[in-house]
């Protein structure tokens, strides 16, 4: 009988665990892959929308396309986790595995921050960004703010890259010298783990005129007064808000008992949580690394090794090393790279990789390699 694998969500992490289990196991596992929704969209794509260079639509990859050995998608929204049982219950039905894994990703807590979606814009869902599309179109004059509502966030770089491309659409347009732009974040610098990354973005931003607010997070707005407040009791006036909201784990995960309050704690080199046979990987999970897709797949390729192990009847060493890479665009069509190591020495560390053509390449290589592995039908 072939071994159940059942993986709630279906974002990096459940993707890339799906299909290493599909392509080293056939027909020897029973993967059942479920996600609410019926697409997948890469982070990166959001600020594409947001900034009018493709249409939402034209990023969707549907979740039909996945045809691959063992492996079925079920569309169904998870409305309770079993843990103790390894068992999921949605609106369709109730399934149970001999191994669960926990891949929900993280919830956005728009209520934490008063006044976000009244009085202001956040582009970290598809929705948001491509409402902010139209927005951001016929955004001519005034103060924009970039504002994080709270850390952890996904795609540490994320907001910075708002900020540097927002100043390139605004000066297209030729309406820049009548904008401001002001970014603030609840991070002493951009990209922690790497001083020089964090002092090129910095770099950037003073070249573009655009005002840093490190240490500060946007506590609340007020549309009437056109005001920001920041956790300091501070206000910056505004016409134009992209926030990026706080997170959460989601609400089912919470009820199930898994959660240290927040996030579910791992193992850190197994990803395994505190019940046997149930692993937690990518933003859900509170391993000590970035809430990012491509660490969410390395989580990903070590569970997967664990269960072909487990299944074959054999050994293996893998273990989770915290390391990833993020690209950053820089504006003007330029891309640079962070190269950041978290677990295996005593503090986080990165390394700088400078905006260059060959990255722009790389950065478009790693969207279509994932693209080509996770939805093309196995050969």
């Amino acid at each position: 009988m072939a071994t159940r694998v059942l993986v709630l969500g279906a974002g990096f992490g459940g993707l890339e665990l799906s299909t290493m289990l599909s392509q080293e196991l056939g027909d020897d596992v029973d993967v059942t892959l479920i996600d609410k929704s019926d697409t997948f969209v890469f982070g990166f794509s959001k600020l594409d929308v947001m900034f009018g260079r493709t249409s939402a639509e034209a990023v969707r990859l549907p979740y039909a396309e996945i045809v691959k050995p063992g492996v079925r998608f079920l569309r169904e929204t998870v409305t309770a986790i079993d843990p103790q049982a390894r068992s999921a219950t949605t609106d369709v039905a109730t399934h149970e595995a001999d191994a669960l894994v926990i891949a929900l990703g993280a919830d956005y807590d728009y209520e934490a921050t008063p006044g976000l979606l009244e009085a202001g814009n956040e582009f970290y869902s598809v929705a948001g960004a491509e409402r902010l599309a139209g927005i951001v179109a016929d955004f001519s004059g005034g103060r924009a703010v970039i504002g994080v509502c709270g850390a952890p966030f996904k795609c540490p770089p994320a907001p910075s890259e708002a900020a540097l491309l927002l100043h390139d659409h605004l000066s297209g347009r030729g309406v820049r010298e009548d904008c401001e732009i002001s970014f603030v974040i609840p991070l002493g610098t951009p990209v922690p783990p790497s001083p020089e990354t964090s002092a090129a973005l910095e770099a950037a931003f003073a070249e573009r005129g655009i005002e840093f607010v490190p240490n500060r997070r946007v506590s609340s707005l007020d549309g009437a007064r056109g005001v920001v407040t920041l956790d300091d009791g501070s206000e910056m006036p505004y016409d134009l808000f992209l926030g990026v909201p706080r997170h959460c784990a989601p609400q089912v995960v919470r009820a199930s008992g898994m959660t240290d309050g927040v996030y579910v704690p791992v193992d850190p080199a197994t990803l395994q949580t505190r019940f046997p046979g149930v692993y937690a990987i990518g933003d859900v999970a509170q391993v000590g690394v970035p809430k990012a897709g491509v660490f969410a797949e390395g989580a990903a390729r070590v569970v997967a090794e664990r269960l072909i192990a487990e299944v074959r009847s054999a050994q293996t060493s893998a273990a989770y090393e915290g390391r990833g890479s993020c690209y950053i665009e820089f504006g003007a069509g330029r891309v640079g790279r962070v190269d950041v190591d978290f677990l295996s020495g005593p503090k986080p560390t990165g390394a700088f990789q400078a905006p260059s053509d060959e990255l722009v390449a790389e950065k478009r290589l790693f969207g279509s390699s994932r693209r080509q592995r996770w939805f093309a039908p196995a050969p």
